[in-house]
């Protein structure tokens, strides 16, 4: 692991986060993009050398839709750099863990992603990232 790239925080209203978000972070997001596969549409913040990834379900099949009418909004999961998404996998996998996903799959903010099972992670959602280009 490289370091903590994001911390993903589930939200209701995306629009309405950003501005709260915004206001608390004293900075604006640099980027929203939809994840059609995941069913959410994400909005970023930068804060030093981590991420901010405010996430609204577009769909209600969407992990993130399930979360929030479970939980309510908050920290949904914790993401970490690494050089090669597949080969830490493989790693992880090796060392033990549950794997959501068996291999990387496209994610925001020009990253691929892979997710491990909060049951393997002391019920912490942990994500697995790296630039796409990285990733064999």
């Amino acid at each position: 692991m490289q370091k903590i790239e994001h911390i993903g925080i589930a939200v209701r209203d995306i629009e309405e986060s950003n501005k709260l978000f915004a206001k608390l972070l004293n900075t604006e997001h640099y980027k929203m993009e939809a994840v059609e596969s995941e069913g959410v549409i994400t909005s970023f913040f930068q804060v030093g050398d981590v991420k901010i990834e405010l996430l609204q379900a577009t769909k209600e099949t969407s992990a993130i839709h399930s979360f929030v009418e479970k939980k309510g909004e908050g920290v949904h999961h914790i993401a970490f750099a690494v050089e090669d998404v597949n080969t830490e996998l493989k790693r992880l996998k090796a060392e033990g863990f549950d794997a959501i996903h068996q291999e990387a799959k496209d994610g925001a903010d020009g990253k691929v992603i892979a997710f491990l099972h909060p049951k393997s992670t002391n019920s912490v959602l942990t994500e697995i990232c790296s630039d796409k280009d990285a990733t064999k």
